[in-house]
């Protein structure tokens, strides 16, 4: 079976092709045409098949994800979006919650809403937390409401209503009205999006359907086209933000879920790395073109969280972004990456990100007219980029152009030379990924001495020795095909149905016959699904869990359900699980207080997909000298620019040892090793950077065991 993972990016596109019978692996990474993500993969595919239609028809399977989704929250590059909500609770957006992240900042900073105050409107109607209709919906005035709208000029609308989870009938009544009057709209129900409770993050994630929707449904249309069009007849899967499978369909109206598609792949790569190196904890670092993300993988496995925030303001802190009420991989997620842009701010001061140069016009180095000086300019004026290898040698970089970037509008205003410069973009870049990394640590009670970076993307093999010295992590490892690692990911993922639904109730007073009826036709709709994408049905299994807390209390915790059939007798079992996990959170337990359910889930999943894969023998030459000359790189520890070898990656042979500073370099990605750092080469190829080394012995000097 051919199988191909598709990760379309910020600035790259990158393509993984494997052969599960031989584990033949083909990698290929192209710019992404941001105007029209479509036309890269197209680039992508063909330079890695060929323009041979009947390649195109050998691939079974085609398994993609994307950061634009992220990237155009990031950037406020969505749809104009209105929110429709209960009289008196438009503003629920903006209100948020009385928690404040720093308790005493007087300037504090919050994101803005993706709908601004004059496209939000209140709506006559109110359904009781029972599910009973207390008010009728104005129909009316939803119509006129809508037809406004349309007529301004607006592309989408988000409808959140109280209490819609346990009776979505109004929000029905709403589509219906739009389909009608507005057909053209867009349309997100909070009932079919996000069915729970909680106001603000319920709205905050249909708010967020609505504003991606446009761009994700017309980029995955034109992207199935381009690939029938090839020749391609096998099935075509998106991967979700919790790094399950779902079809295009799904991600087309429920764009939301794959808000973290593409960091899940590379956090499923990192857990398959975890798992095969044995290895109970590591840390995916994940550094693109336009964002940097970080997850903690333990036993394997990345930690999966009902929710999470995107676009984070201030300081890394847990309560200063947009919250997404979808189940996601956790982790966090900063505009840092190899196109941020660099500038002085009003206080003299370097700021780097969160907008990005992107791959059009790209960073100044780029020379396809950008001005601003970014990451990569900065990385290729310290000496870690080769201006004749980027991209293995196809795209040809300008070291004028990034040195003229970087004067003008750094170097000049702060009144520093050029290097001085480029530094301080290189090294606040790793101050602030350190940070957001030391911030999620921490806030999981982790240590960071404990995790090994595990590094990938672009830029992440650049930047992940300083990242690593300044968090205190004590090696970097560095996968083969690092640069598209994340696709690679998207081969380990499994195919997954998951479904949430808001249900609150005291535990000792829960309608059992109710409950087991929604989990029962829950997971058969799952299974359902399964089946008919391929999967055989004793290979599907479920998870049955659900968020339960003491009553009165704000927050929740997911814990597993019993198997079978759920009643009285389950109480005392539910409540034991719900202990031991509150205590190993916080410590204690409050045995006094009852506890009650707020929502039910159910995952349906098949089995995860072996990946088998061998180094591509083509490119891989051990017979030929590891070492491919030196260049300048820059240094501090080391008293500045240094003399620093290079070694080309597909000729460095299992076992080899090379002593910082050193520069290693492959097709899609830089390894830079500083100079109290060593390197080996494992069995599976990958480069693993051990920061805890000092002084290493004569015989294991540069290049002794480099081949």
């Amino acid at each position: 079976m051919l199988r191909m993972g598709i990760d379309i990016g910020g600035t790259f596109t990158d393509l993984v092709l494997v052969n599960d019978a031989s584990g033949e692996l083909w990698i290929t990474k192209v710019l992404t045409t941001y105007s029209d993500p479509a036309v890269g993969v197209s680039e992508a595919v063909r330079q890695a098949l060929g323009a041979s239609a009947r390649a195109m028809r050998s691939i079974d399977i085609v398994i993609h994800g994307t950061t634009l989704a992220t990237n155009t929250v990031i950037e406020r590059k969505g749809s104009m979006t209105a929110l429709l909500a209960t009289r008196g609770h438009r503003d629920a957006l903006e209100i948020r919650r009385e928690h404040r992240y720093v308790m005493y900042d007087v300037l504090i900073e919050m994101p803005q809403p993706l709908a601004p105050r004059h496209l939000r409107f209140d709506v006559d109607e109110r359904v009781s937390a029972r599910g009973e209709v207390l008010a009728p919906l104005d129909t009316a005035q939803v119509e006129r409401l809508i037809r406004r709208l349309a007529e301004r000029g607006t592309e989408a609308v988000a409808v959140c209503f109280l209490h819609s989870y346990r009776n979505p009938v109004h929000e029905e009544a709403v589509l219906e009205i739009a389909q009608k009057s507005a057909p053209n709209m867009r349309v997100s129900l909070s009932s079919r999006v996000a069915p729970e409770i909680k106001e603000y993050e319920r709205t905050s994630t249909t708010v967020c359907n609505a504003y991606i929707q446009a761009r994700v449904d017309t980029y995955l249309r034109r992207l199935e086209d381009e690939l029938r069009v090839g020749g391609f007849a096998g099935s075509f899967f998106m991967i979700q933000s919790s790094g399950g499978l779902i079809t295009a369909e799904t991600a087309r109206e429920h764009p939301v879920r794959i808000l973290e598609s593409g960091p899940a792949g590379g956090a499923l790569a990192a857990a398959q790395y975890a798992r095969s190196a044995r290895r109970d904890a590591i840390l995916s670092f994940d550094m693109g073109g336009t964002t940097a993300k970080l997850a903690v993988i333990n036993n394997g496995e990345p930690l999966v969280a009902p929710g999470f925030e995107v676009d984070r303001v201030y300081r890394f802190a847990r309560g200063s972004g947009l919250p997404a009420r979808v189940p996601a991989v956790e982790m966090i997620e900063i505009g840092a990456g190899g196109g941020s842009i660099a500038r002085v701010d009003s206080l003299g001061l370097i700021r780097v990100g969160p907008d990005s140069a992107g791959a059009d016009p790209g960073p100044a180095c780029y020379g396809r007219g950008g001005e601003d000086p970014t990451v990569t300019d900065a990385d290729l004026l310290l000496g870690y980029l080769d201006a004749g290898y980027f991209l293995g040698g196809t795209m040809k970089l300008s070291v004028e152009s990034a040195r003229r970037a970087v004067e003008k509008r750094l170097a000049d205003r702060l009144g520093v030379d050029v290097t001085r410069a480029a530094w301080g973009i290189h090294r606040l870049v790793n101050e602030n990924m350190a940070g957001a990394a030391r911030v999620h640590l921490t806030d999981r009670g982790e240590d960071p001495i404990s995790y090994p970076l595990f590094a990938f993307g672009g830029a992440g093999p650049v930047h992940a020795y300083g990242v690593a010295k300044i968090l205190g992590s004590p090696a970097v490892v560095v996968p083969f095909g690092a640069g598209v690692c994340s696709a690679m990911g998207f081969l380990t993922a499994p195919l997954s149905f998951e479904y949430v639904q808001g249900w609150h109730g005291r535990l000792a007073n829960l309608e059992w016959e109710a409950i087991n009826s929604f989990l029962s036709s829950t997971e058969q709709r799952g299974r359902l699904m399964l089946r008919r994408a391929g999967v055989a049905e004793p290979e599907i299994n479920t998870i049955r869990s659900c968020d339960i807390r003491y009553e009165g209390q704000g927050f929740e915790v997911k814990i597993g359900l019993p198997d079978g059939t759920l009643g009285e007798g389950s109480v005392s079992e539910i409540r034991h699980r719900f202990d031991a996990r509150y205590e190993d959170l916080y410590g204690r337990t409050v045995s006094e207080v009852g506890l009650e359910v707020v929502n039910w889930r159910i995952v349906v999943h098949g089995p995860r997909p072996h990946l088998r894969t061998v180094s591509p023998s083509r490119q891989i030459n051990e017979r030929m000298a590891a070492t491919k000359g030196s260049r300048p790189a820059y240094f501090p520890d080391a008293g500045g620019f240094i003399e620093t070898p290079l070694f080309d990656r597909y000729r460095l042979p299992v076992g080899a040892v090379v002593t910082g500073p050193a520069i290693v370099e492959e097709r899609e990605s830089t390894v830079v090793v500083g100079p109290d750092a060593r390197l080996t080469v494992d069995e599976e190829r990958n480069l693993v950077v051990d920061l805890a080394h000092r002084d290493a012995p004569a015989r294991e000097r540069q290049g002794d065991h480099a081949g």
